[in-house]
Order: C-alpha cells, then sequence, then structure tokens
C-alpha cells in the first residue's frame, strides 16, 4: 500500500514538470495561473500551488476531503485563492469556462470514471491554448510485475492480458489500469499532444522511510524519463498541450 511519505517522494518529479507548465504560463503574459485540479481530493496541489500565486479550481465530489481542504487553506492563508466546486468530474463544463485554465490536473482520476474518453475531452475543453493537461495514472505493467515477482503468476498474466489491466479482487473502485500507449493514445484523441511522459514511484513505493536519502531521490528523478525504467513505474505522468 502506497504511504502519504511515499506519494510525497514519488510525486518530486510530477511537482517538477508541472513547475514548469507553470513557468510557460507566465512567460506567455499570465500573472496568476489558473490550475483546475478534478478530483483534487484534500487539496495536496491545490494548497501549494495557490501559496505559489495561482488561482486554483478544485472539483471534488466528497465532503470529507473538502473540510480538510478548506482547513488546509486557512492555515497557509490561501483560502481566497481557492474556489471548489463540490461535484464530480461531470460537473467540468458547467463549472469552468472553456479555454479559461492554465493546467488542468486529473491525477488518480481516470482510473475510476465510467468514461475516461469523455473526461479527457472535457479536461482539453477548459485548458487555454497553449495551456497543458497532466494526467497521473495507475500503470498496468507495475502491477504485472508486482504480482509476476511475488510468485502469483496467474494473477499477472490476466493483468497483463485482460483489456483494461484489472482483476476482480481490486475491486470496484479501480476500473482500469494503463500501459503508456494506451495513454497517449487517449490524450493523442481529444486533440492535445503529449509534451512529456515519465514514470512516478520506480522504486518510492517500495522503499521504506527510514532508508530514503538523497541519493535515492536522485535516483528516482534520473529513472523518471528513462524506458523501460518509467514503463514499470507504480504510475504513469503525462502532460499533454492544447495547441494555440
Amino acid at each position: 500500500m502506497r504511504t502519504d511519505t511515499a506519494a510525497a517522494r514519488g510525486s518530486a518529479a510530477v511537482r517538477r514538470v508541472l513547475e514548469a507548465e507553470l513557468a510557460r504560463a507566465r512567460a506567455r503574459g499570465v500573472n496568476e495561473p489558473h490550475v483546475v485540479d478534478v478530483g483534487g481530493g484534500s487539496g495536496g496541489w491545490a494548497v501549494p500551488f495557490a501559496s505559489g500565486g495561482c488561482r486554483v479550481t478544485v472539483v471534488e465530489p466528497n465532503p470529507n476531503a473538502l473540510a480538510t481542504l478548506r482547513r488546509r487553506a486557512d492555515e497557509v492563508g490561501v483560502a481566497e485563492r481557492i474556489t471548489v466546486v463540490a461535484d464530480d468530474s461531470d460537473a467540468l463544463g458547467r463549472s469552468v469556462p472553456g479555454g479559461s485554465a492554465d493546467l488542468v490536473l486529473a491525477h488518480g482520476l481516470l482510473e475510476v470514471v465510467d468514461d475516461p474518453a469523455a473526461v479527457i475531452g472535457s479536461l482539453a475543453a477548459v485548458v487555454a491554448g497553449g495551456g497543458a493537461v497532466s494526467v497521473l495514472v495507475a500503470n498496468r505493467h507495475a502491477a504485472v510485475l508486482h504480482r509476476a515477482l511475488a510468485g502469483r503468476l496467474d494473477e499477472a498474466r490476466r493483468l497483463l492480458t485482460g483489456p483494461d489491466g484489472v482483476l476482480d479482487e481490486d475491486g470496484d473502485t479501480l476500473l482500469r489500469r494503463f500501459d503508456t500507449d494506451g495513454l497517449v493514445a487517449l490524450l493523442a484523441g481529444a486533440g492535445l499532444e503529449v509534451a512529456s511522459l515519465q514514470g512516478d514511484g520506480v522504486v518510492a513505493d517500495s522503499v521504506s522511510g527510514d532508508t530514503w536519502s538523497a541519493e535515492l531521490t536522485d535516483f528516482e528523478t534520473a529513472a523518471a524519463t528513462a524506458s523501460p525504467l518509467r514503463d514499470i513505474a507504480a504510475r504513469l505522468h503525462a502532460v499533454a498541450h492544447r495547441p494555440e
């Protein structure tokens, strides 16, 4: 199971790419980039972005997560920079004007929605020309490798060959996993141009807090973009631009 500490470590490469996208927006003359975080949960991305001078819209249906988000925003004094839409991804088009966002996040979302293509289409519609969509998804091949190394070869084979990369025993909360080709095709199908594709959590999820080091952080950063290590990371992270 992924811990919060592992999540923070594994997101270092993701954070670096997102900060570069915000720098691109500012270079286009946007003083306060508008970030839309769909399924933004308790504000793990929203609060830091708001603290960094962004305007943030969080679309999230879970009231407990939103309560935590509001508390965290109040604690650091950025509540006025965060707009909350207490609804699911279907509300995106009704709540966020088309072409208004400089950066749209969909992290841990596409695995659980009924129609990923429709959601990507909605994300593409709200991002401005030259802006970016960031998606972070569970990686099918990481799950295959994990099962195989644990000696659960039948499960590994079914994950590898099944249409959605999930097993019945995964439960109802995870509807699919992705591989690099499928993720790129999904984004391209919405008219987005993939600018970067990297792994998130090549080894971070497997290393305990007591053994983490700066050296291991450097390894994660280097491995994030190195195929095939990228392709067996716990998660895949893609950033795609909407053409200007």
